[in-house]
C-alpha cells in the first residue's frame, strides 16, 4: 500500500468516527442561544486546542482548524457550549496589555473580560462549575489559591490555598474538584477538594521520585479520575512515552487505560460523556510537539486520529457542545 492511500484510508477512517462522535457530518450546528444543559438533548460540537498564542477550533467532519481566539491560552467551553473562557498573562510595558480572563460568546462573537490584574499576577487553567455559574482557576505568585469566580459578578472567593496547584477539573456532578497539588512533605499528588466540606485529600501517590503525571480530569460519572502519567512506561524509548490512567475518587482501583506508550496531554470527554480525546503524537511524528488528536470511546477501546494539521506546542484540548 502506498503512503498516499495509507493516509487516504486513515482520513476516511478518522472522519467517520468523528461522524459518529459528534453527531455530526458537517460541522457547527446553526448558532442559537444556549439553554441548560439538562433541557436539551447533549451533541458534541468542536474541538478547541490552545496553542499558547491563541485558540484553535476544530469543526466536526473537518480537518483543518480555523482560528477562534487570535491570543490567550488554556481554552475551555462553559457546559451549555455557548461560552469559552480562557486566560492571557502576557503585559505590556505601556499598561496597555494586563494580565486577564476572558469569555467569548460563540453566538454573539463578543468578548468579556472577566478578571484583570495588573503585570505579575497568575494564573491558572480555568475551569467550569457544571452549571455554568462560576469557573475556578489557580492565582497567586506561587500558584498556591484555587478560587472561585462568579462568572455574572466577577466576584472571587477563595476555595482553599497554601499549596502550589495546577490545572484543576470541576466534577460534573458540582461536588469536587480535583487538581495537581505539591505537599510540602510528601511531593506531587492528584488531589480532590470537596466543595461542600472544603476538605481536600490525596487519591494519587506517584511510585517513585520523578514519575511524571499531569492533566486530571473526572470521568462523566464522578466517580473516577483519568489522568497522564509515565508510571507504567518510564523505561520505553518513546520519546515522552505515557499513559492514561484512571483511580478513584477515594484513591484506590488504579487502572492503567491505554496500552501503547505514546505522548498524551490534556485528556477531556466529550459533553455526552461516550467518548475521551487527547492531544497526542501519531507514530509518524518524530517528536512530541503537542500532536494531533487521539480519539477513543470511554471504555479506552482502539482509537482513532483526527487527521489534519498538526498542533505544535499545544497546551490543552477542550471538547465544546454543539450550540
Amino acid at each position: 500500500m502506498t503512503e498516499m492511500n495509507r493516509r487516504a484510508l486513515l482520513r476516511t477512517a478518522a472522519l467517520a468516527g468523528v461522524a459518529t462522535a459528534t453527531g455530526l457530518a458537517g460541522g457547527l450546528t446553526a448558532a442559537a442561544p444556549a439553554v441548560a444543559a439538562e433541557a436539551t438533548e447533549v451533541v458534541n460540537g468542536p474541538w478547541l486546542v490552545s496553542v499558547g498564542w491563541g485558540v484553535l477550533q476544530v469543526n466536526p467532519g473537518r480537518t483543518t482548524p480555523q482560528q477562534l481566539l487570535t491570543d490567550g491560552d488554556q481554552a475551555t467551553t462553559s457546559p451549555d457550549g455557548r461560552y469559552v473562557a480562557w486566560k492571557n498573562t502576557a503585559w505590556s510595558g505601556d499598561g496597555r496589555l494586563l494580565p486577564y480572563v476572558a469569555l467569548f460568546d460563540r453566538v454573539t462573537g463578543e468578548i468579556r473580560k472577566l478578571l484583570t490584574d495588573p503585570p505579575g499576577v497568575h494564573y491558572g487553567a480555568p475551569t467550569w462549575s457544571p452549571d455554568g455559574r462560576q469557573i475556578a482557576l489557580v492565582t497567586g505568585s506561587e500558584d498556591d489559591t484555587l478560587i472561585a469566580v462568579d462568572v455574572a459578578t466577577g466576584g472571587k472567593r477563595v476555595l482553599v490555598q497554601g499549596h502550589p496547584m495546577s490545572h484543576p477539573n470541576w466534577s460534573r456532578d458540582g461536588s469536587m474538584i480535583v487538581m495537581r497539588w505539591v505537599s510540602r512533605s510528601e511531593g506531587p499528588q492528584l488531589r480532590t477538594l470537596e466543595l461542600a466540606t472544603g476538605k481536600v485529600r490525596p487519591i494519587y501517590t506517584p511510585e517513585a521520585p520523578g514519575e511524571l503525571f499531569h492533566g486530571p480530569v473526572f470521568m462523566p460519572n464522578s466517580e473516577r479520575v483519568v489522568f497522564c502519567t509515565n508510571r507504567w512506561t518510564r523505561d520505553t524509548e518513546v520519546l515522552g512515552g505515557a499513559a492514561l490512567g484512571s483511580v478513584r475518587i477515594d484513591g484506590t482501583g488504579l487502572k492503567r487505560l491505554t496500552d501503547e506508550p505514546r505522548y498524551y496531554l490534556s485528556p477531556v470527554f466529550s459533553p455526552d460523556g461516550r467518548y475521551c480525546a487527547a492531544l497526542s503524537v501519531p507514530p509518524t511524528n518524530e517528536a512530541p510537539d503537542g500532536g494531533n488528536i487521539i480519539v477513543s470511546t470511554s471504555g479506552f477501546g482502539e482509537p482513532w486520529w483526527i487527521p489534519g494539521d498538526e498542533y505544535d506546542d499545544s497546551s490543552r484540548l477542550d471538547w465544546a457542545r454543539a450550540i
